[in-house]
């Protein structure tokens, strides 16, 4: 699975609620939530998350263990997330609904093109190729089918 987007770099520790607000969640319109995601930490981002790769530090996705954290990102437009590590617990909700997650410690330029090969196992920003976390087969047959639920149905 490859892929590719412009950078957004975000700092380490970015927990659930930061991602996504609780105030949010009284509704299901998954919509509303991609525009109000990250709106405590940057007002202005949810334009920019469309087609965009997240760069960030670590312990990406910590806090809370629900998913509407990881749906909110996909939703928004995000193609990947890539952090040196993630809470474990979003790390499987975001591989789940179908959001690539990349374990690898990369310096991130706001703007820059980033792209990825999760089967060849990499990752390329500022003209650099960077070896990462290679995820299993199952995980990359789960993420090529869109999600779990979607890779359930053609794996009867």
């Amino acid at each position: 699975m490859q892929g590719k987007g412009t950078a957004v770099c975000l700092p380490s520790d970015i927990d659930t609620d930061v991602i996504i607000a609780g105030r949010y969640l009284r509704t299901k319109d998954r919509s509303i939530w991609a525009t109000h995601i990250f709106e405590d930490l940057d007002p202005g981002i949810a334009p920019r998350l469309n087609g965009a790769v997240i760069v960030a530090g670590k312990n990406f996705g910590c806090g809370s263990s629900r998913e509407q954290a990881a749906i909110a990102l996909r939703e928004a437009g995000v193609v990947a997330v890539i952090a040196p590590s993630f809470a474990r617990i979003f790390f499987r909700n975001a591989i789940n609904i179908g959001l690539p997650l990349i374990e690898c410690d990369l310096s991130c330029e706001a703007g820059s093109e980033v792209a990825f090969d999760l089967t060849k196992g990499w990752v390329e920003a500022g003209g650099k190729r960077h070896p990462i976390r290679p995820l299993s087969v199952r995980m990359q047959d789960i993420l090529k089918a869109g999600g779990l639920v979607e890779y359930w149905r053609d794996h009867p």
